[in-house]
C-alpha cells in the first residue's frame, strides 16, 4: 500500500520547498490575503496504489450505515439503539482477516461490501485546523482555517477558559471540513502535552510549557472544547464533535541533538520523575479531559519502546487511568522498534510487541504489512487484532460516523460558514493579545504615544513575514497581517529594513540600519527564531540569538535617538541577558509565534490599545545551561556533580527570566483574605487537618502514603484560599494570578515551590476582586517519593502569590 522512506511528521521546515518564500505572507506578496502554506502534502508516507484511503467526494462527508441502502438494515453495527460495545462486536465479527488487518494503519481501508468508507486517523489541530496530517485538505470550498497562536504563547495567558474556547473553535472548524467533504477523518492528533524540559527542544513551542500542572490543565480544557464537552466536563453523553489525542506518551522531549535522534534515544527516567513530572499531564488529559486518543512516542524509556510497553499502555493508561479510546503510534514508531531500537528481532516481532502492549493503530503501514506474518508465526493471536479493532471502531462510532448521513445528526449543520468566522478570528486576536509577555519596560517607554511618534523604523527578519508568525503544525490562515503592516496603521511615516534575510542572520545590513535608526523617532526590532532554528526534528545547540542578530541589535540601539524596543518571536527561550540592563534597549516583548492575528496584537500592545498580561510558561535559561547534556532526563539537581536540575521547580542556577514572569502597564497588589475558614490577617499559622507542631518533614519516613488514605480523608483535608487582587494602576488589564506552595523544609531534591492553581481576571483601574482557590493537599501538597509513590508530609508550608505568603500547617494523619 505504501512505500516508506526517511520520515518526518511533516515537511522539514529547513528544506528549500518549505522555506518561507518571497511573496508568501510578506508585504510584497499580499500581506492581507490568505497565505499559501509552503507544504501541502507530507513526504513521510506516500501512496503507492493499493487499497488505501481514497479521497472523499467533494462536498460529501464519508459515513457508514446509509439508510437508503437496504442491506444496512440487517447489520447490527448500524442499529443505533444498541450499545456501542454490541455494535462494534457485530462489526468486527463480519470482517475477514485481510479486512481486519487493513484497519491497523493510519490510512484505514474502506470495506465496500459492508458500506464502510475509508478512514484517515492522521489529522492535526495543534493550534488550528492543519494540513500537517493526511486527513484534511484545503482544496475545495474551504481553503483556510483560523490559525491561533502557537501553544506556548496561548499557555502564557494562564487562562483555561480561553484554552477551552480555542478547542471549541477548532473542533467546530474540523467538523465543518468533514461535512464539506474535505476531511477523511475526525481523529486529531492534538494536544502535545510533553513537558518543555530542556530549552533547546525544537518542539517545545508546541507545548504548554515546563510545569506539569499547567500542561495538565491545558490538556483538560483544550480536549473538552475540541471533543464537544462542557468546560467543567461531564457532558459527553452524545457524539464526539472530534476526537482528541494526548501525545506523546511519554518522556519525549528530544528530537535531534548532537547525533542523538528521537528514533533511537533511550530516556533514562527515575520513577520519581515519571510520577511528578512526565506523567501527570497525560493522567489529567485522560482522567479529567476524557481524551479518546493517546499517541505513544518514538523513544524508549528505561530500555523499552513506549509503543511496546505493556505497563505504560495497558496497566497505566487503561488500567490506572481508565482510558477509553484508541492508542496510536507516532509515525513509523512501530518500525523503529525493530529498525532503530533493535528491541525486536524482526518486523513481525515489532508489530507483535506493539499489539500485545495495547497499541491499536500504527501511523504508517508497518502493521498492515507485517501483522499477518506475526499471526502466522504465532507471535500474536487474532484476539489481539480484534481488541485493537474494538477500540478503533468504538471511537468512530462515538464520532457518529456509523449513524447514517451526518448532515442529519448532531453536528450536521456545521459547514463552510462556520470556518474563519469573525468570532473565531476575534478569538485568535484575543489569545495573541493576552499571551504576549512584557519582559522589560525601562522608564515606562511603553506604551508608545500615538501623537508623539511621528516616524518609526521597523527592522528585523521577523517583522514582515506572516508565515513565520504561525509556528509549526499550522494550516493556511484565514488572513494574516505582518507586524510591519499593522504598525503602518499607527504611524504614517514607517520605514522598513529587514537587516537580515532570515533568523539565521549570517550577515546583517548594520551600516544601513544604523543610518536609519538615527533618522526616526522610534525603532522596533523584530528578532528571535523561526522554524529553521527550532522545529520538529531540529533541536538547538545554543540559546543565544542566531548569527549577527546581537550585533545588529546593539549597533542600532547605540545609534537610535531614544531606547529601542526589542520584540522576540520564538517558541523556545533565548538568552538576551545582554539587553536586560542595557539602557539603550528600553523594552523587551516576547510574542512567541502569535498566529494569524499576531501582527495586530503586537501593534496594539506597543501603542497601548492593549495592556499586556502574559506570563512566561517556561524558564529562560542563560547560554551557560547548554553545558548540561540534553540527554540527561533528571529533573532534580545533584550538588555532588554540579548538575543544576531543570525547570523552576528544581533548577538551582541563575535564569534570564523566571517562570511566571511578566510585566504590565498597570500594577497589582495581593493579600490573603481567608484560608481554611480563618480570616486574615493573623499571626498564627492555619492548622489544616489537625495542627502539627513539627516543622516540615524532610524524609520519606515522616510522610504518609496517599494511596493508603481514603478518599474521605483527602476530601476532609481540602481547604479554600481566598486571594484578594487589586489593580493599583491607571490602566485596565487582564491579569493572571498564580498560587504556589512552598515547603518550609523541602526534602532532598524536593524542589523549592510548586504551582497549585491559577486563574485569569480582568480588572479596571482601581478595581479589586476576591479569587477562591480550592487546595487539595493530597494532590497539591503531596510529592513523589523515590519509588514514584505519592506521599504527604506533615509540617509547615506556605501559600505564595506574588510577594505575599501565608503559612499553613498540615498533619494528615
Amino acid at each position: 500500500m505504501y512505500r516508506r522512506f526517511s520520515f518526518s511528521h511533516r515537511c522539514p521546515q529547513r528544506s528549500s520547498f518549505c522555506r518561507g518564500r518571497k511573496g508568501i505572507g510578506d508585504e510584497t506578496g499580499g500581506h492581507g490575503g490568505i497565505l499559501s502554506p509552503p507544504c501541502l502534502l507530507l513526504p513521510g508516507i506516500v501512496d503507492d496504489g493499493g487499497t488505501g484511503s481514497a479521497p472523499a467526494r467533494a462536498g460529501a462527508a464519508p459515513y457508514a450505515c446509509d439508510a437508503s441502502d437496504p442491506a444496512t438494515r440487517s447489520y447490527g453495527f448500524c442499529r443505533r439503539t444498541l450499545p456501542i460495545e454490541k455494535r462494534v462486536e457485530d462489526l468486527v465479527s463480519r470482517l475477514t482477516l485481510p479486512e481486519k488487518i487493513s484497519q491497523l494503519g493510519n490510512a484505514a481501508a474502506g470495506v465496500t461490501r459492508l458500506g464502510i468508507p475509508a478512514f484517515q486517523w492522521w489529522s492535526e489541530s495543534l493550534h488550528g485546523v492543519s494540513n500537517a496530517g493526511r486527513g484534511i485538505r484545503f482544496e475545495g470550498a474551504l481553503t483556510a482555517a483560523t490559525s491561533f497562536p502557537q501553544v506556548i504563547l496561548t499557555a502564557a495567558t494562564f487562562n483555561p477558559l480561553l484554552w477551552y474556547r480555542i478547542g471549541q473553535a477548532v473542533g467546530t472548524e474540523v467538523r465543518a471540513f468533514y461535512n464539506a467533504g474535505q476531511a477523511e477523518g475526525l481523529a486529531l492528533w492534538s494536544p502535545n502535552i510533553n513537558i518543555f524540559r530542556d530549552p533547546r527542544w525544537g518542539r517545545g513551542q508546541e507545548t504548554p510549557g515546563e510545569d506539569p500542572l499547567t500542561a495538565g490543565k491545558y490538556a483538560v480544557a483544550y480536549v473538552r472544547g475540541l471533543q464537544g464537552d462542557s468546560f467543567h466536563g461531564g457532558s459527553l453523553r452524545g457524539e464526539l464533535k472530534a476526537s482528541a489525542c494526548c501525545k506523546h506518551l511519554t518522556a519525549y522531549d528530544l528530537d535531534h541533538w548532537k547525533g542523538f535522534s528521537r528514533l533511537s534515544f533511550d530516556a533514562k527516567v527515575s520513577a520519581q520523575d515519571l510520577a511528578d513530572t512526565y506523567q501527570p499531564p497525560f493522567r489529567s488529559c485522560v482522567m479529567e479531559g476524557q481524551a479518546s486518543g493517546i499517541m505513544c512516542s518514538y523513544n524508549l524509556v528505561n530500555g523499552v519502546p513506549t509503543c511496546a510497553d505493556y505497563d505504560l499502555l495497558t496497566r497505566t493508561a487503561r488500567g490506572s487511568w481508565g482510558f477509553n479510546g484508541y492508542i496510536t503510534s507516532d509515525c513509523d514508531a512501530v518500525a523503529a522498534i525493530y529498525e532503530n531500537h533493535r528491541y525486536a528481532g524482526s518486523p513481525p516481532e515489532a508489530v507483535a510487541d506493539a499489539l500485545r502492549a495495547g497499541m491499536d493503530v500504527n501511523c504508517g503501514a508497518y502493521m498492515q504489512n507485517y501483522t499477518e506474518e506475526a499471526l502466522r508465526l504465532g507471535k500474536i493471536v487474532e484476539g489481539d487484532i480484534n481488541r485493537a479493532l474494538r477500540n478503533l471502531f468504538s471511537v468512530r462510532m462515538r464520532l457518529g460516523l456509523f449513524n447514517g448521513n451526518p448532515k442529519s445528526l448532531a453536528f450536521g449543520n456545521l459547514g463552510p460558514s462556520q470556518v474563519c468566522t469573525q468570532e473565531h478570528q476575534d478569538l485568535a486576536l484575543e489569545a495573541a493579545r493576552d499571551g504576549i509577555v512584557l519582559l522589560k519596560n525601562a522608564d515606562h517607554l511603553l506604551p508608545l504615544s500615538k501623537s508623539k511618534v511621528a516616524s518609526i523604523a521597523i527592522m528585523g527578519p521577523n517583522s514582515n513575514n506572516a508565515w513565520r508568525m504561525l509556528g509549526d503544525y499550522a494550516g493556511p490562515p484565514c488572513t494574516s497581517i505582518t507586524p510591519l503592516l499593522a504598525l503602518k496603521s499607527y504611524v504614517s511615516e514607517t520605514h522598513y529594513l529587514p537587516g537580515c534575510e532570515s533568523a539565521a542572520c549570517p550577515s546583517a545590513a548594520i551600516d544601513e540600519a544604523v543610518k536609519l535608526a538615527g533618522a526616526v523617532d522610534q525603532v522596533v526590532l523584530f528578532m528571535g527564531l523561526d522554524q529553521e532554528q527550532e522545529s520538529e526534528d531540529l533541536d538547538r545547540v545554543d540559546l543565544v540569538l542566531p548569527g549577527m542578530q546581537r550585533s545588529l541589535i546593539t549597533s542600532v540601539a547605540k545609534a537610535a535617538r531614544r531606547p529601542v524596543i526589542l520584540v522576540l518571536l520564538c517558541g523556545g527561550p533565548v538568552d538576551v541577558s545582554f539587553v536586560k540592563t542595557d539602557p539603550t534597549v528600553g523594552a523587551i516583548i516576547w510574542a512567541g509565534y502569535p498566529g494569524q492575528a499576531g501582527g495586530t496584537a503586537i501593534a496594539e500592545v506597543l501603542f497601548g490599545d492593549h495592556n499586556p498580561g502574559g506570563r512566561l510558561p517556561v524558564s529562560w535559561y542563560p547560554q551557560e545551561f547548554t553545558v548540561v547534556p540534553m540527554t540527561d532526563m533528571r529533573m532534580r539537581p545533584d550538588p555532588a556533580t554540579g548538575y543544576p536540575g531543570r525547570t523552576y521547580r528544581f533548577y538551582t542556577g541563575e535564569v534570564v527570566f523566571p517562570f511566571g514572569y511578566g510585566l504590565s502597564y498597570s500594577s497589582y497588589s495581593y493579600r490573603f483574605v481567608a484560608v481554611a475558614d480563618r480570616l486574615l490577617p493573623s499571626d498564627e499559622a492555619t492548622a489544616v487537618g489537625g495542627g502539627a507542631e513539627e516543622e516540615g518533614a524532610s524524609s520519606d519516613g515522616d510522610a504518609v502514603d496517599v494511596a493508603d488514605m481514603s478518599s474521605e480523608s483527602c476530601e476532609r483535608l481540602k481547604f479554600s484560599a481566598v486571594v484578594g487582587v487589586r489593580n493599583t494602576g491607571e490602566t485596565a488589564g487582564r491579569h493572571s494570578v498564580l498560587l504556589f506552595v512552598r515547603r518550609s523544609k523541602p526534602p532532598a531534591g524536593g524542589g523549592g515551590k510548586q504551582l497549585v492553581d491559577f486563574t485569569s481576571v480582568r480588572l479596571s483601574a482601581g478595581e479589586d476582586a476576591n479569587l477562591t482557590f480550592v487546595v487539595n493537599p493530597c494532590e497539591h501538597l503531596s510529592r513523589a517519593a523515590l519509588d514514584g509513590s505519592k506521599v504527604l508530609d506533615g509540617g509547615s508550608y506556605s501559600l505564595v502569590v506574588g510577594d505575599e505568603e501565608h503559612p499553613i500547617k498540615l498533619h494528615p494523619w
